[in-house]
């Protein structure tokens, strides 16, 4: 199991701390190292669905809120709620809700992913956008997806993949493995998260494998679509009624 600071200790506990050092330099980083695209595979990931009638949304490992509130404008679902382990990085979503002045629609609340609050068969659609590899047990996480869908429901799991081909996988694993480090450590003076980023990916079940995961959980009707010549992969299930 990969952990952002230490082999030891729980990696639950790590990565909230993590989180919580670089949320104040998170979205910023974010655009920065993926030139912008990032925002075009959220938004990708959730065109398959547009057609889905969605009225309650659970957005997991929400972090700042950009994917919630990205499910608000393109599905137009009657409430979004998002949940972290990361109180800073939920401090920032709650001020981008307050500015944007989407309280009665975007609720952002304090709570773990594989322990989750709410009720079974509750929504309609649950997501998760670059977080599943963070989990301590994905599989737990993915169990606890299923659980509070509703029977029909859908599930979303963005996530970045490892490319196919020699000459992108060389160019994706020198960015990822070289660039990305450095410019992460500068920018957000936490030494270990943006080493920690590419350990994580190299190591997470993408394709096929993680496929199987959701199978597993119980999900039918499973597809992917590929993002960017494989550096992003978008899941998709569904809990049968």
């Amino acid at each position: 199991m990969i952990r952002p600071y230490s082999e030891t200790g729980s990696k639950k506990e790590q990565v909230t701390t993590m989180f919580d050092n670089i949320a104040y330099r998170y979205d910023f980083l974010n655009s920065f190292l993926s030139v912008g695209i990032d925002r075009r595979w959220r938004k990708k990931a959730l065109q398959p669905i547009r057609q889905e009638k969605v009225e309650i949304t659970l957005d997991l490992a929400c972090g700042t809120g950009d994917f919630s509130f990205t499910i608000l404008k393109m599905l137009k679902p009657l409430q979004v709620i998002g949940v972290d382990l990361s109180e800073k990085m939920l401090e920032i979503a709650q001020s981008k809700t307050r500015k944007m002045k989407l309280q009665e629609k975007v609720h952002f609340i304090h709570c773990d992913c594989e322990n989750l609050i709410f009720d079974s068969n509750k929504f309609d659609l649950v997501t998760v956008a670059f977080g599943v590899r963070n989990f301590e047990n994905p599989d737990k996480g993915i169990a606890e997806m299923f659980r509070v869908l509703k029977p029909g429901g859908i599930v979303v799991v963005l996530e970045f993949s490892k490319p196919k081909g020699a000459l992108r996988s060389k160019l994706f694993k020198f960015y990822f493995n070289r660039i990305l480090p450095i410019i992460g450590r500068m920018v957000s003076k936490d030494i270990s998260a943006y080493r920690y980023l590419p350990e994580s990916v190299n190591v997470f079940p993408s394709g096929k494998e993680f496929q199987a995961m959701l199978e597993t959980a119980g999900f039918v009707d499973l597809n992917m679509v590929q993002m960017t010549f494989g550096v992003a992969t978008a899941y998709y299930g569904r809990k049968p009624r």
